[in-house]
């Protein structure tokens, strides 16, 4: 009987599709959206990545040869860069969802004062510019540091390395952790905390035996999201690394120092594997375990945690936290205004008016493309998120995987996978804006779909079906009443969008070009040269650009989303 059941469950399902799917055969405008979005994923997002690997696995003659990949499995410097790329993302995801936990149990568990500053501590690092963090490593441990040398007088403290870069990495990432651990913790019942203290256990025995596993799905999922972007990241490595290379800097090495761009391919795919596994994890097994009880019975307000014991410890390790973030922040903006970091602390403009006039161009470029990007981001994030959330008809699937498949590739092999798609025939992009908008725009819009998708699966079927009934074809509901309740995700998208675009370093490093140079490779270079207060500058003007861009955004969201009152005409 169950085999009959499961059969006929199947079957209906497949009727279900097969029917919606000659439905939007039926509608001109959701036909021609389904098959201008399976048309954009496959030539932007699938071609580039099986281009990437058919010409790592391939020789020059274009017949399949696995030489250069058995050169790379058996060397022991790439192995052991592979190998310390993967030790250096386990610590930095432990470490960072640890802090995060905290920072979200703090926040979400208990009184504890400065909520609000607390909170923008654990984003800020989201918001701001790759390099802030390692500079700011740079200006207190290096040689001329403020703390090695003008506090304890060292003065050959080697700054480079993983210690550094651990640091570095987790200050940059826990805001990930914590972003994702906040919201399984607010949505665990208070309830079933409650019930666990009333039968007499203590906040510690119910923490371990109620809000620690109900929370695990979110702790496993916050540590995968780490590990993939400490295994993505690039300019952290690059600056501060040293002689600790991972197979990012790796890949940048071979191709631009050897040109060995079949190497740095074959490299790239290893670098793709592990981030990969990870993503597919995440989004298809931790995301479907949930221990979290959800009841139609309406629940009692959680009680915040008000014992000192407790409230006090968690405030004060979230309060050295938050401190040593200001601390590399604050570092960063003074060191903007010096003459001469470690020898000739003078207040000074000079290194704004250096930054300006070396690379205002660049940072022109930068916000341009970022703006572009991120409206045409957000706008095909949100049509993607109906076709997958509203939807159910044949090629959804394939839709579903690739539009956010572009999340899991690490920068650096994106930018090697563009360079081989659009640097031949048919498509001819390489050197030019459109390739830089393209890049921003695939490798920004999973988090515009899942803001959508999260939206729209909250918005009753019956809205829509009654629009439709009253004669509006699918284009006109959407346009009506969909999209209206789409604002808000939409500006969050947009929001993303813009500040990921602006300070992208490794998708785009392959990619830019003398007329389209942008803000970030300029202050990569300044790396390189050693001109650290100059590109403080640079960092400091990129963070107040995205304070003002993110403040315009949220005024519009604010003007959008405000009620608006209709006057009514007094009845007689």
């Amino acid at each position: 009987m169950a085999k009959t059941v499961g059969a006929g469950g199947k079957s209906s399902a497949r009727t279900k599709k097969m029917n919606e799917t000659k439905m939007i055969m039926r509608q001109p405008i959701l036909l021609v959206a389904v098959i201008v979005v399976i048309a954009t994923l496959l030539l932007f997002v699938a071609y580039p990545l099986i281009k990437i690997l058919l010409f790592g696995l391939t020789t020059e003659e274009g017949t399949l040869s696995l030489q250069t990949l058995k050169e790379i499995l058996t060397s022991h410097r790439y192995l052991s860069t592979f190998g310390r790329t993967l030790l250096l993302g386990l610590i930095v995801a432990v470490i960072s969802t640890f802090i995060g936990y905290i920072f979200a149990y703090t926040i979400t568990r208990t009184n504890a004062p400065c909520k609000g500053f607390l909170k923008m501590i654990a984003t800020l690092p989201i918001l701001s510019p790759p390099f802030i963090l390692s500079l700011s490593i740079i200006f207190l441990f290096g040689k001329q540091g403020l703390i090695t040398k003008s506090l304890l007088g060292i003065t050959s403290n080697n700054v480079y390395g993983m210690p550094s870069l651990i640091v570095v990495q987790v200050m940059s990432f826990f805001p990930i952790a914590y972003l994702t651990l906040s919201g399984i913790l607010e949505s665990i019942d208070a309830s079933v905390e409650d019930a666990a203290c009333n039968m007499g256990a203590s906040r510690w025995h119910t923490f371990w035996t109620v809000t620690f596993p109900l929370s695990l799905p979110g702790i496993i999922s916050g540590c995968l999201l780490v590990f993939i972007q400490s295994l993505e990241d690039f300019s952290n490595p690059a600056t501060i690394g040293g002689n600790f290379t991972t197979l990012s800097v790796e890949v940048y090495q071979v191709i631009t120092g050897s040109y060995d761009m079949r190497k740095g391919s074959v490299l790239a795919i290893l670098l793709l594997v592990p981030a990969m596994a990870a993503f597919l994890l995440n989004k298809y097994w931790v995301n479907k375990k949930s221990f979290v009880t959800v009841t139609g019975k309406p629940t009692q307000a959680r009680k915040p945690i008000n014992e000192p014991h407790i409230k006090y410890p968690l405030f004060i390790f979230c309060i050295l936290i938050a401190a040593v973030v200001i601390l590399f922040y604050g570092t960063v903006i003074f060191g903007s205004f010096v003459t001469t970091w470690g020898y000739n602390y003078t207040p000074t403009l000079m290194q704004y008016q250096k930054a300006l006039a070396y690379g205002w161009s660049s940072m022109k470029n930068s916000m341009i493309l970022a703006l572009i990007s991120a409206v045409l981001g957000g706008l095909l994030g949100m049509i993607i998120a109906y076709l997958t959330a509203k939807r159910n008809y044949y090629g959804k699937g394939f839709i579903e995987i690739t539009s956010v498949l572009m999340f899991a590739v690490p920068g650096t092999v994106l930018g090697i996978a563009y360079v081989l798609a659009v640097n031949t025939k048919p498509i001819i992009l390489t050197g030019t804006a459109a390739i830089l908008v393209i890049v921003f725009t695939f490798r920004n819009m999973p988090v515009a779909i899942e803001s959508g998708t999260t939206t729209l699966l909250q918005i009753d079927n019956s809205i829509e079906e009654a629009s439709t009934i009253l004669g509006a074809n699918s284009g006109r509901s959407f346009r009506k009443i969909t999209l209206p309740m789409l604002r808000n995700a939409f500006f969050s998208g947009l929001v993303y969008s813009f500040v990921k675009a602006i300070t992208a370093v490794s998708a785009v490093i392959f990619l830019v070009s003398p007329r389209w140079n942008l803000v970030t490779s300029k202050i990569y270079t300044l790396f390189d040269q050693a001109k650290y207060s100059q590109a403080a500058a640079f960092v400091t003007m990129m963070v107040g650009i995205l304070l003002v861009f993110i403040g315009i955004f949220n005024t519009l969201i604010n003007i959008l989303l405000a009620p608006r009152s209709k006057k009514r005409k007094p009845t007689k």
